[in-house]
């Protein structure tokens, strides 16, 4: 078998017309030219064949060779259009169109993969926190205060507010019920921020802190509470949380390690819920050292207020029995076993003395109504 075909030695710009034909034992092609000093030969389990010839009936062949460019390639080129040798090649050659990388290459590529995910987890754990602990010290508290506002405005939007202010329970006696509360949680306590204290007209069983003094109580909360100790305990919870900061640097880490696997991980093919459940996995660990800190606070503080925190511990046994047709791992939730929880308020609970309601019974009646007025979501 014999063709005709162009060859290109690869070291000039040099094209030679070539007779093409199988060697005598038929292992090789040999390329002989009179422009050429001396025959090529070519041994067919060497032949690869370009991806990236034009037309279908012509084939460009280069052969391997060990290099230590990306491609392990003879950098020569044999252009062949000869239908009739194209097909025999292409029928009788399995390794024609593999695509070879040089050896050590995967051991390279799995030494770089590690390197790459150590760099990016020393970032997200290591020099993430660190800026977002300095940063939010560094935030001036009227601009703190500024942002907690808009964060508390975009969550009233997200919860199903129309406009700012739109979920709010401004009902009279309920905001005297509650200003009550945090005045017997507070007094006789210095703090950086005035603490402010809203309620959202919504069934979610919740409450957040938000930066600058900012503290949300969800309509849910007050029904489902056993009661006014309980509802003052997740109050001094929150407010812990905004004594130390936690919301602040929280949105400070969230935003960059948001960015960061938005970054890595892009928004394609379900990319955006594997940045969600990435940053929510990142966070676990920080939440809860957050959250722990935050009980601390709370049961001190009720401790120096004479509220008792056994409240707070029937509302997370409450929790905990609700959730155990679907118990979630603690290494994996935002916040502490609710278990647990309890048990560290009732434990601190025998030891009080001399501890009375947060709220006497009508203002406890007054709070659990404070968004009687308004269409419930």
């Amino acid at each position: 078998m014999q063709g005709r075909g162009v060859f290109f030695d690869g070291k000039s710009a040099a094209r030679h017309e070539v007779r093409v034909a199988l060697s005598e034992d038929r292992m090789a092609l040999v390329i002989a030219a009179q422009s050429l000093p001396a025959d090529a030969i070519w041994a067919l389990s060497d032949l690869r064949a370009t991806h990236d010839h034009a037309a279908s009936e012509q084939i460009i062949l280069t052969r391997h060779q060990d290099t230590d460019d990306e491609a392990p390639r003879d950098p020569a080129r044999l252009l062949l259009d000869d239908p009739e040798m194209v097909a025999w090649l292409e029928k009788t050659r399995p390794n024609l169109y593999r695509r070879d990388v040089p050896k050590g290459t995967g051991k390279r590529l799995v030494r770089n993969a590690l390197l790459s995910v150590s760099a990016v987890l020393v970032m997200l754990f290591v020099l993430l926190p660190a800026m977002a602990n300095t940063l939010a010290g560094l935030i001036p508290l009227e601009r703190e205060i500024a942002f907690g506002k808009s964060v508390t405005g975009q969550m009233e939007r997200f919860l199903g507010g129309s406009e700012l202010g739109d979920l709010r329970c401004e009902g009279a006696e309920g905001r005297a019920a509650l200003d009550s509360m945090l005045e017997r949680l507070t007094q006789g306590k210095e703090f950086d921020y005035d603490v402010e204290v809203m309620v959202f007209d919504h069934a979610m069983v919740n409450a957040f802190a938000a930066p600058g003094g900012q503290v949300v109580l969800m309509r849910g909360l007050l029904e489902e509470a056993p009661g006014p100790d309980a509802v003052a305990a997740v109050l001094a919870h929150e407010i812990g949380h905004v004594m130390n900061r936690d919301p602040t640097r929280a949105a400070l880490r969230s935003v960059g390690s948001a960015g960061l696997l938005s970054l890595l991980l892009g928004d394609v093919s379900g990319g955006a819920v594997l940045v969600a459940m990435g940053e929510h996995l990142m966070n676990t660990s920080y939440s809860r050292e957050a959250e722990t800190g935050a009980d601390t606070f709370a049961l001190t503080m009720l401790n120096e207020a004479g509220i008792s925190s056994e409240g707070l511990g029937a509302f997370f046994a409450q929790i905990a029995h609700d959730h155990e047709s679907f118990r979630v791992p603690e290494y994996l939730m935002s916040h502490p076993e609710p278990g647990g929880r309890a048990e560290r308020a009732r434990q601190n609970a025998a030891m009080q003395d001399g501890t009375t309601p947060a709220l006497v019974e009508p203002l406890w009646t007054d709070l659990k109504t404070i968004c009687a007025n308004r269409e419930a979501l």
